[in-house]
């Protein structure tokens, strides 16, 4: 088992490497990066003095090395327009995120994958096709247009929900549900398809034959075995939540990592751009990597693979 974490965890931080350097060379690829910190009329003696200051005179060599030191020890530095260090401004924000993330992730679950499970013992039934329809819609709809959707729904012509924003349970509903949508969808789906599959197995028929409760058969013995497969595409949402919340803040105003990505975007503060590329980063590849160690919980032979 420890084999297995160790080769996990470096995994892990090869990838956080390889985003880190793909964020400097985007970075220059899009243009000389003094000119990313400047007004447009600066003149020619300010921007070299800037170029400088920051380092762009060295060869690139120089440039990625000292890069590198500045992310291991954190610094990625200062925002443009807040005048402070960038990790603080992004640091703040990714609480708003988790709490979405999560809550989107809790929706995901409880729904897809009853709903899954449902299907599969109904299936070829007409509650299967609606479970069906349902899945589909979900993954077919874009979560930008559902949320729109929700706001026109339920607070333009009921008012029972706020707009946007994050404070209560309220404002955290339509966001949620928004972001939970396709990978709810994903959940009933595969749910549905790996327990018809297991539903089939000759395990499941000797303990049927044996006269077992059907509900105990369902729950332990079927739905256990299903779960492995479960696991392993949980690491993989919550990538796809983390890149949904980017659209999904900035329909509801939540300020969170992907509102304030975008906003550092448009104002041209790609320090701010740069450590939220990297915490994104960082949260999928220790996403993925819990995924890996539960799987290898629930199934002991990938550990001695």
């Amino acid at each position: 088992m420890g084999r297995f974490v160790a080769v996990r965890l470096f995994h892990g931080v090869v990838v956080v490497f390889l985003a880190v350097t793909a964020v400097f060379f985007m970075l220059r690829l899009s243009g000389d990066p003094a000119l990313l910190y400047v007004p447009i009329d600066t003149s020619p003696e300010e921007i070299e003095a800037v170029r400088e200051r920051m380092g762009l005179n060295d060869p690139l060599v120089v440039q990625y090395a000292q890069f590198i030191t500045d992310a291991a020890k954190g610094d990625f530095g200062d925002s443009t327009r807040q005048q402070r260090p960038a990790t603080e401004v992004v640091l703040e924000r990714l609480p708003a995120t988790l709490e979405l993330g999560v809550a989107a992730l809790l929706i995901a679950m409880v729904v897809g994958i009853p709903l899954g499970v449902f299907a599969a013992l109904h299936h070829g039934s007409f509650w299967d096709r609606i479970a069906s329809l349902i899945a589909v819609l979900g993954q077919a709809l874009p979560n930008f247009w559902l949320g729109l959707l929700l706001i026109l729904a339920f607070s333009v012509s009921l008012n029972w929900l706020p707009t946007g924003g994050r404070g209560g349970l309220q404002q955290l509903i339509m966001p949620a549900i928004a972001l939970s949508a396709a990978s709810m969808a994903r959940y009933a789906r595969l749910s549905r398809s790996i327990m018809l599959d297991v539903l089939h197995q000759d395990y499941i028929r000797t303990a049927h034959a044996k006269g077992l409760n059907p509900t105990r058969i369902i729950t332990i013995h079927a739905f256990k075995n299903a779960s492995i497969s479960i696991v392993t595409i949980t690491g993989l949402e919550v990538g796809r939540l983390l890149g949904g919340a980017v659209v999904v803040e900035n329909v509801f105003a939540w300020p969170g990592l992907g509102r304030v990505t975008v906003q550092a975007l448009e104002n041209r503060d790609f320090a701010i751009v740069t450590f939220a590329v990297v915490l994104f980063a960082v949260l999928f590849t220790m996403a993925n990597l819990l995924a890996d160690l539960a799987y290898g919980w629930f199934n002991p032979q990938v550990r001695y693979r």
